[in-house]
């Protein structure tokens, strides 16, 4: 019986602690539309809300398993109490007052403001499912959004690789400065998951290291 040589995967592993549910199956779609660079695989955690991607973030860090650890993750409402005790918590973690500003993905609310790109310009100002509800139902058709399994799933079908670049458009021009409402830092993963160079991988554990 012939020998088999152990099938090695050389792919980069991206690890993204995803807030919730509206998080985990956005990213999840965009990565399997294969808009992304196939040199990388991505895995994603569902942290099932902002009080646990502390935990889950040491957890798969102290794992070693992945090439880089991320966070992907709403501020909500102002004064961002939740989303700064994250930042603090990163920070501490490794000892580095850039840490948080390297690793965390954000939306200013939340992650609607970043999926709604993919049809308007419009700007998301709240939280509130109610308050967005009928911008959403304009760009997508389901109605009365209220974030439950068979509304996100139908909003994630309706996302396709052209409407992506549109969002991509879109979010370039938005402030990356996290106290503005409506703002994101998105572009950043965007760009780096569509990177043929991997300096961004190496950059980011320098800085954490």
């Amino acid at each position: 019986m012939a020998n088999r040589m152990p099938l090695i995967n050389d792919k980069y592993k991206i690890c993204i602690i995803c807030e919730g549910k509206e998080e985990y199956k956005y990213l999840d779609r965009l990565y399997h539309l294969g808009v992304w660079n196939s040199q990388y695989e991505l895995t994603l955690i569902n942290a099932d809300g902002n009080g646990n991607i502390t935990a889950r973030y040491q957890d798969r860090y102290q794992n070693g398993s992945d090439d880089v650890v991320l966070i992907f993750c709403d501020t909500e409402k102002k004064p961002y109490k939740q989303y700064e005790e994250i930042k603090s918590n990163i920070n501490r973690f490794h000892g580095s007052y850039s840490a948080a500003s390297v690793v965390i993905i954000f939306a200013n609310p939340c992650t609607m403001q970043i999926v709604i790109k993919h049809w308007t310009d419009e700007l998301i100002k709240s939280p509130a499912k109610p308050i967005n509800a009928p911008l959403i139902e304009t760009c997508t058709g389901v109605a009365n959004y209220k974030g439950r399994d068979d509304q996100v799933n139908i909003i994630m079908e309706k996302i396709t690789a052209v409407n992506y670049e549109e969002m991509r458009g879109r979010i370039e021009a938005l402030s990356d400065v996290d106290t503005d409402t409506g703002s994101t830092n998105f572009i950043k993963l965007v760009s780096w998951m569509e990177s043929d160079s991997t300096e961004w991988i190496d950059k980011i554990n320098e800085t954490l290291e």
